[in-house]
C-alpha cells in the first residue's frame, strides 16, 4: 500500500490535531495517509526544507496567520507557500484559513497559485476528504466561501493596480489615512490623489471613506 504524505501547519495545536485525526481516517483507494504537523512558521519551514532531501509531501496544508493576532508577524503562511512552490514544486499546496475576504484570497492566488483554498468555517470531515481527493486528481479545490470570493472578484469591471487595492484594504481594516504611508510605498499626496480617484471610480466622490469601503466590498475588491 502506498503512503500519502501530508504536512499540516497551523499555530492552533488543537485545530491541527483535529485535521490530523480526520485525514488519517480517510479511506482513500490504495493509500495509507500519514499526516505530519508543525505549529509555527519555523517548524513548518524546517519540515519543508528537510523534505527536499528526503521525501516530498504530497499535500501541504497551510494556515495564513501563524502568530497570535496581537503579535508582530514577520512571516506567515503565504511566505511558506511561496517557499514550498520554489523548493518542492511537486507538492500540492492548500490554504486553510479563517481569512475569507476577497483581497486576501486573491492576493494568495496571485502570489502562490495554490492547489486549493478552504475557509475554516467551511471545513468539516466531508470537505477535507473532498479537498484531498480533488487536489490529488484534478485541482484546484475551493470551499464555498473561497469560491464566492473568487467569483465576486472575477465579476468586477474596474481595473485597479496593487497600490489602489492596498489602500482599499488598509482603509477597510481601520488604518488611518495618515498612516497609510507605513504600508504603501507612496507619498501622502499620492495616496490622497489615489483616494480621490477611487471615490470617483466607485461613485462615492461626495461621501466619506466608509462609503468608499462599502462600495469596494460590494464590488469584491476587499
Amino acid at each position: 500500500m502506498k503512503t500519502l504524505r501530508i504536512l499540516a501547519i497551523d499555530d492552533h495545536e488543537m485545530t491541527m490535531l483535529g485535521y490530523k485525526f480526520i485525514l488519517e481516517r480517510i479511506v482513500f483507494d490504495d493509500y495509507n495517509i500519514l499526516v505530519d504537523t508543525a505549529n509555527s512558521f519555523e517548524q513548518g519551514k524546517a519540515k519543508i526544507e528537510d523534505s527536499v532531501s528526503s521525501f516530498n509531501y504530497d499535500i501541504i496544508f497551510l494556515d495564513i496567520q501563524l502568530f497570535p493576532p496581537n503579535e508582530d508577524q514577520p512571516h506567515n503562511g503565504e511566505d511558506l507557500g511561496i517557499l514550498a512552490r520554489n523548493l518542492v514544486p511537486t507538492s500540492k499546496i492548500v490554504f486553510m484559513s479563517s481569512f475569507s475576504d476577497n483581497y486576501r484570497i486573491n492576493s494568495i492566488l496571485k502570489s502562490v497559485d495554490p492547489d486549493g483554498y478552504l475557509v475554516k468555517t467551511d471545513i468539516d470531515p466531508k470537505t477535507l476528504e473532498q479537498a484531498v481527493r480533488t487536489v490529488l486528481k484534478e485541482p484546484p479545490y475551493y470551499s464555498p466561501k473561497a469560491l464566492g470570493a473568487i467569483r465576486k472578484k472575477m465579476a468586477n469591471d474596474l481595473s485597479l493596480d496593487e497600490n489602489d487595492k492596498k489602500i482599499l484594504y488598509h482603509l477597510s481594516i481601520g488604518t488611518k489615512t495618515k498612516d497609510l504611508e507605513n504600508h504603501i510605498k507612496l507619498s501622502s499626496s499620492s495616496i490622497e490623489n489615489r483616494k480621490r480617484h477611487l471615490k470617483t471610480l466607485f461613485g462615492t466622490e461626495k461621501e466619506n471613506d466608509l462609503a468608499l469601503i462599502v462600495a469596494a466590498k460590494n464590488r469584491g475588491f476587499i
